[in-house]
């Protein structure tokens, strides 16, 4: 019979964060460079060059551009420039990560905030 030793749960996950700057708690990470990446949520604070713990899964309220409409379901990009997120419709530019999650309730123009589940290694980067 096999025998499991360790359990680490999925949606979080240890991670080198290599730039200059500090992350802070909450605060969003973009994983991976080329290829399929992960917009991840940092549940710890996480010193520069340091390890720290990095939610890639579950749901959560993300800023969002104000002009975006999005509707449930669609999948949505995070414009790194901005800080938040825009509809799939949106015109993206380098370091933006697109469908890197899916909006799980609608969100018009003039709303500012939008539910996103998070599905780690569905985006793409410009």
């Amino acid at each position: 019979m096999a025998v499991v030793t360790k359990y680490v749960k999925g949606d979080q996950i240890s991670v080198q964060h290599t730039p200059a700057g500090a992350v802070l708690v909450n605060q969003i990470i973009v994983l991976g460079a080329a290829g399929a990446v992960s917009v991840g949520v940092a549940r710890t604070a996480i010193a520069a060059s340091a390890t720290g713990i990095v939610d890639i899964g579950g749901t959560y309220v993300f800023p969002k551009a104000s002009a975006a409409v999005i509707a449930q379901g669609e999948t949505v990009d995070w414009d790194a420039s901005a800080g938040d997120v825009d509809d799939n419709a949106a015109t993206s530019a380098s370091g933006d990560v697109a469908d890197f999650g899916v909006a799980l309730a609608a969100a018009g123009n003039g709303v500012t905030v939008v539910t996103v589940k998070l599905l780690p290694g569905n985006g793409t980067i410009t």
